[in-house]
Order: structure tokens, then sequence, then C-alpha cells
């Protein structure tokens, strides 16, 4: 078992393992010339080892380009692994033909990050909502009409609007009809792609109280991806931190906001803004830039920026260390693990 899965089994021993990913790798090569040869690979996810459990909201919070969403769509099989495994509801989901898959996509949805571009601008909002409900085969057509009725309602809008088209809908009505369509097949996992991203902030708040809301009612799972820190800590039981295509830190919502351990997440969390200008902030400012993921530094992947950084952290790189409660974080000062000699 390794580090990281002794810390999320530590978080909550009766809870059911809905996903499971073991040494999840994705390297993205890089063609050049006329020839088209490989020149490089893109290390998007390096080594993930996660496990999501029903019923919960897992937050992936991460600068953009960390590898958020190419996770995200490893677990949907959007993208085939370069290594590692994916298992839901205990089946790998790479070992399955496409009979099996589609089966299980019914209990894997998505919302995404742009309300507009992800809903065909040629269909109206009912036959967009009716969609999974056909290519599945569910219920005859006026059995799936009423569905729509029923979906529409329970997301906030009014049924005699399913006629209407995507453009005479605002933002967040939009990401309703997402919401909506996702819930169409009842899945056991939603995966959030920056669902409030482009939203207003004045209608943040109400899709947020909305996802809770459904998942209180239909017991739904989500991972929330998102790099806005302060609409996880709203929404999420746990937090897992991305930087460089790694897990650095994860641990439950008050360990992460209140008891950091890694220097990233602390960087990440002093930039979050505060509704008091009265209030004294320690920005801590990072040095140099992310570097690149086409050649990633060796050791600690952290420490080109790091003010802890220590000679250990140029070399090797740190585990991801269960320091108590399913709080753990990859750091060789503040989560120091016993490292087996070479």
């Amino acid at each position: 078992m390794t580090t990281q899965s002794i810390s999320t089994a530590a978080y909550n021993r009766s809870a059911e393992e809905l996903v499971r990913l073991d040494g999840l790798v994705k390297y993205f090569p890089v063609q050049k010339g006329f020839l088209r040869r490989e020149d490089a690979q893109i290390h998007a996810v390096d080594g993930v080892d996660l496990r999501i459990f029903r019923n919960e909201t897992l937050g992936l919070v991460g600068e953009s380009g960390c590898g958020k969403s190419t996770l995200a769509r490893l677990i949907l099989r959007l993208e085939e692994p370069t290594s590692g495994s994916v298992h839901f509801e205990g089946a790998d989901v790479a070992a399955l033909n496409s009979r099996r898959m589609k089966q299980v996509r019914r209990k894997m949805q998505v919302i995404f990050q742009d309300p507009y571009s992800s809903l065909n601008p040629r269909r109206t909002v009912g036959s967009i909502i009716m969609e999974p409900l056909v290519i599945h085969r569910i219920g005859t057509r006026r059995q799936r009409i009423e569905k729509v009725a029923a979906l529409m309602q329970e997301v906030g809008l009014r049924p005699e609007y399913s006629d209407r088209y995507p453009h005479e809908f605002s933002g967040g009505q939009r990401q309703r009809v997402g919401i909506a369509r996702a819930l169409a097949l009842n899945p056991s996992l939603i995966i959030a792609d920056e669902p409030v991203s482009a939203l207003d902030v004045s209608i943040r708040s109400q899709v947020l109280n909305l996802l809770e809301d459904l998942q209180e009612r239909y017991g739904l799972t989500y991972l929330f991806v998102s790099h806005d820190l302060s609409v996880v800590e709203h929404i999420a039981d746990r937090v897992a931190v991305m930087y460089l295509g790694k897990i650095v830190e994860i641990g439950s919502r008050n360990d992460i906001y209140n008891n950091t351990l890694h220097p990233y997440t602390e960087a990440l969390l002093s930039a979050v803004p505060v509704p008091d200008p009265a209030a004294e902030r320690n920005r801590i400012i990072l040095e140099g830039d992310v570097p690149s993921p086409m050649s990633p530094p060796p050791g600690c992947r952290f420490h080109p920026r790091c003010w802890l950084r220590i000679p250990i952290c140029r070399e090797i790189v740190p585990p991801l260390h269960d320091v108590g409660g399913g709080h753990a974080a990859a750091c060789h000062v503040r989560a120091p693990a016993e490292i087996s000699p070479r």
C-alpha cells in the first residue's frame, strides 16, 4: 500500500471507495520536424495515487496547467493513461470493452467549465438534456419528455423553457442546463471541471448551493476541479492540491485551510482575497516561474520556488507522507518520511 493510499484510508475507514487511482501517469508527446518525430514529452500527470469515497466532495486545486483537467479526463477515459490504472466501483476502466464502458459512463458524468460552448447551439435545451436518455435507450418518448421536465424543475428552470435555445438563457441558467444533463442518467460520480469560474460572482453561490442540495438528495459524489480555493472551501469535504502533475498535499478541508503543511498550498492560500480592506495579509510571492512540464526539475518539483528548500529537496522526490488523520504532504521539511537508500 502506498503512502497516499494509507492517508486516504485513515481519512474514513468506514467510507466506501468509489474511485481509485494507482500510479496514474499521462505524458503527451511533443512532435517536431517534417517527419513529426517525438522530441519531448509533457508530464501532465505523473504518478498520482488517489482515492475518492462515495458521497464525498473532493476538491482538486492548483494553478492552471498543473494537470487537474487531464486527471479528470483520465478518470472519464476521455484520455488513455500512459501507465497506471483507474478503478471505478472496483472495475479497471482502461480494461473495459466498448459495451461495458458505455454502461460505466452512465454512472460517470461531467459538468464543463464553459456553460455555452458545452451546449449545442443548434439544439433546444430540452433535446440537450434528453440526449443521454436517447443514447442509452432509457424510457419511451413520453417518459423522456417527463424526465426532462422534472430535471429542469430540479435545477431551478421552468419546464416550458425546454423549447428554447442556449443563447436565450443567461450564463447561470445555461450551467443549470448542464447540471440537468449530468443528472439525467442518475450517476454516482459527477466531475465538475471549474463549474462556476465562468459565472458572475452573484450567481456562483446559487450554483454551489444547488450542487450541494443535489448531492444530499441523490447521494452524489463530486470531484470538484478548481483554481479558486475560496470556492473549494465552501463545497469540499477533502482537498487535494496539485503541482506540476503531482499531488503535493491532501487532507480534510479543515486540515488544508487551518493546518497547512506544504509551502505551495500556503502560497496559494495567501493569494485568496479577503473581503476586508483593513485586514492585514501576509502574501507569499513565489520566486521564479513555474518550471516547464516538458522538463520538470529533479527532486521536489516545487523546490526552485520554495523558501524552505534544503539540499535533499533538489535530489529526492518527497513521498506523500501521512502525518495523521488522513492529512498527507510531499515535503521533506514539514512532512519528512523515511527515504529508502538507493
